[in-house]
C-alpha cells in the first residue's frame, strides 16, 4: 500500500492531530511531501498542519534542543568560599599549615531553609496593622504548621517578617513547633525587589520604591541565604515566614537565575519553598510553593 493511501487510512480511523503529525513526519522523512517523483512541488506541503510538523528549516543539523547559556556556576556567590577566604589572608597571619587551616575553614553542614509565604489576609485594610489574617488565612497557617511538624525535622529557628500578616502566620505555626525560637526581622518585609522582566501593567512601583526595597531585600538575602559557618557541625533547618516577592527573589538569586525573572513564579498562601545549601556552595530547590498538604478549597493566592 502506498504511503499516501496509508496516510489517508490512518487519519480516517484516528481523526487525531497526534496521528496526523506522526504520519506526516514519517512521510516527509521519505520525501513524500514537498516534491513528487518528477521533482515537482507537492500541494501537501502547503497544509499548515503539515508545515508545523516539519522541523524549522533554519535550525542547523543536530540543534533541536536549547543550548547552554554560557554562564558557569559561581561557587563563591555568598563570598564564603574557604579557598578565597584563605587566599585573602596575609601570609604572616597564618597560624598553622595552610592546608590544615583551609580544611578547618571548610563548612561541613548543610543548611535547609524553608520559606513560608504568609496566609490569606484582609486586603481591604488601610494599613499594615489592619491587614490581618482572614478566618481562612488562620486555617491555612494551622495547616502549614501541621505540615512542618509532620516532616519530623529538628528546626533551629523560626524567623518572620514584622508585617502583621507574616507575624500572625508565624505565631500560629510556632504552636506546632514546640521549643523553636521565634525571631522577627524588618528586612523581610514585603516590597519591590527589582523591576520584573517582562513588565506587567497591573503593578508598577516607582523607581524610588525599587531602589529602597531592592537594597533591603538584597540585604535580607545576604543575611539569611548562604552556606553554613565552618563552626556549624550538624545540618540545620530554619523556617522563614515572609512574603511572595521576597521568596521569589530569594529563589532566583540562590539558583543564580536572572533576578528580574522573579515575577514569573506564583506562590499560594501558606506554601512552603525549600532551599538546600551544601557546604560546597551548591544550592538546590527541593520544593517551590508546595501547598499540596492543603485541601483544594483552602488554596488561595491573594
Amino acid at each position: 500500500m502506498s504511503y499516501r493511501k496509508t496516510f489517508r487510512l490512518v487519519c480516517g480511523f484516528a481523526g487525531g492531530s497526534a496521528v496526523l503529525v506522526f504520519a506526516a513526519a514519517a512521510a516527509e522523512s521519505r520525501g513524500h511531501f514537498g516534491t513528487n517523483t518528477r521533482g515537482e512541488t507537492s500541494h501537501w506541503g502547503g497544509i499548515p498542519a503539515i508545515q508545523a510538523a516539519q522541523p524549522a528549516q533554519t535550525w542547523p543539523a543536530g540543534s533541536h534542543t536549547a543550548g547552554p547559556s554560557g554562564r558557569t556556576w559561581d561557587f563563591n556567590w555568598d563570598k564564603r568560599d574557604p579557598t578565597t577566604l584563605l587566599n585573602g589572608k596575609k601570609k604572616e597571619s597564618l597560624s598553622e599549615d595552610p592546608s590544615t587551616e583551609q580544611e578547618n575553614g571548610k563548612p561541613k553542614a548543610t543548611r535547609n531553609i524553608l520559606l513560608i509565604r504568609h496566609s490569606q489576609y484582609n486586603l481591604s485594610g488601610t494599613g499594615d496593622m489592619e491587614r490581618i489574617l482572614t478566618p481562612l488565612g488562620r486555617e491555612q497557617a494551622e495547616l502549614t504548621g501541621q505540615r512542618l511538624a509532620t516532616l519530623g525535622l529538628k528546626y533551629d529557628i523560626l524567623i518572620h517578617s514584622t508585617m502583621a500578616r507574616a507575624t500572625e502566620t508565624a505565631h500560629i505555626i510556632s504552636k506546632h513547633l514546640s521549643g523553636v525560637e521565634l525571631v522577627s526581622c524588618d528586612l523581610l518585609r514585603e516590597g519591590a525587589p527589582i523591576e520584573p522582566v517582562p513588565p506587567v501593567t497591573h503593578w508598577q512601583p516607582d523607581a524610588v520604591q525599587y531602589h529602597e526595597d531592592g537594597a533591603r531585600i538584597e540585604a535580607a538575602f545576604r543575611r539569611y541565604i548562604h552556606r553554613a559557618d565552618p563552626k556549624q557541625k550538624e545540618d540545620s533547618y530554619e523556617v522563614i515566614v515572609c512574603h511572595a516577592n521576597v521568596i521569589r527573589y530569594f529563589v532566583c538569586r540562590a539558583l543564580q537565575f536572572p533576578p528580574e525573572g522573579w515575577l514569573r513564579m506564583g506562590l499560594n498562601n501558606g506554601s512552603i519553598t525549600w532551599l538546600t545549601i551544601r557546604p560546597s556552595g551548591r544550592v538546590a530547590l527541593r520544593t517551590l510553593g508546595d501547598s499540596g498538604f492543603m485541601p483544594p478549597d483552602k488554596l488561595t493566592r491573594t
